[in-house]
């Protein structure tokens, strides 16, 4: 993945490899479908979600991640939830 700095005479570039089970694309158009976020909000939130969430995963037992975690796991069930009911009610 490829993340350019816009805007100013000298963008820097971040550069990883990013590898994932779910199909970031999908995940992105799921929320922006049934989030109630605005579109571009939607998108930052589903990437972000699709960078961090595999990597609290991996380390859910850091210190960084450990009081974290219960409620990243809750905030995601109901994010879960939220995208399934907008999708059965459309």
């Amino acid at each position: 993945m490829i993340v350019e700095e816009v805007g100013v005479d000298a963008p820097k570039t971040l550069e990883f490899d990013y590898q994932d089970r779910e199909d970031l694309f999908n995940v992105v158009e799921n929320l922006k479908k049934g989030s109630g976020l605005e579109p571009e909000t939607a998108t930052k939130v589903a990437v972000a979600l699709r960078l961090l969430g595999p990597v609290m995963m991996k380390d859910r037992k850091h210190p960084l991640f450990v009081d974290f975690m219960p409620h990243f796991k809750k905030f995601m069930q109901n994010l879960k939830s939220t995208v399934k009911q907008a999708a059965k009610s459309a």
